[in-house]
């Protein structure tokens, strides 16, 4: 059983077991939470499709990891003595898809 759920204007497809970096939430590593903007839930015998979300479906994820990356990005002009570095960490959090309901 898999489904595809919308977060964050992009769209994640998950299986039961499987882990995803979604946008960042107030949460504690253990927490459970619920991703109720769920497209498609996708079944051995065929797919539910929703118009625009599947009625009553809803993603049950727990939080695992809060990953950071620095993105760094670095302007130089030659022969100018003009040089930039600006740095960026955008905050996600990693959850572990515990039960597709729907």
């Amino acid at each position: 059983m898999y489904a595809i759920f919308e977060d964050g204007s992009r769209q994640y497809r998950v299986e039961e077991g499987s882990a995803v970096t979604i946008d960042y939430r107030d949460a504690k590593i253990g927490d459970t939470i619920e991703l109720t903007k769920v497209l498609l839930v996708g079944k051995p015998g065929g797919a539910t499709i929703g118009q625009p979300l599947v009625a009553g479906a809803k993603v049950v994820a727990e939080v695992v990891d809060f990953p950071k990356v620095k993105t760094v990005t670095q302007y130089f002009r030659r022969r100018k003595a003009s040089k930039r570095l600006r740095g960026h960490t955008q905050p996600h959090i990693r959850v572990k898809v515990k039960q597709i309901v729907g």
